[in-house]
């Protein structure tokens, strides 16, 4: 068995209003110096040694991201 984590966050040029709110309460919380906010998704997943990089990058790009508007990584965690 393998764990396997797929980040997916907005493409750059696409508008992020979960990561504008964000932002802008930041410092209404007393947390300053944050200049930017993005927020994205986080997927955790364990599967059997048999499934192989490119089963893992169809799941990310055909379900897991909208790959108009996400860009996404793949990466196998060691235990």
């Amino acid at each position: 068995m393998a764990r396997v984590v797929v980040d997916v966050m907005p493409k750059p040029e696409i508008l992020d209003p979960q990561g504008q709110a964000v932002a802008g309460a930041l410092p209404r919380l007393g947390f300053n110096g944050v200049t930017e906010v993005r927020q994205g998704k986080h997927f955790e997943l364990e599967v059997d040694d048999s499934v192989d990089d490119e089963t893992l990058a169809k799941i990310a790009e055909g379900f897991l991201a909208n790959p108009v508007i996400e860009e996404w990584t793949v990466r196998r965690i060691e235990r």
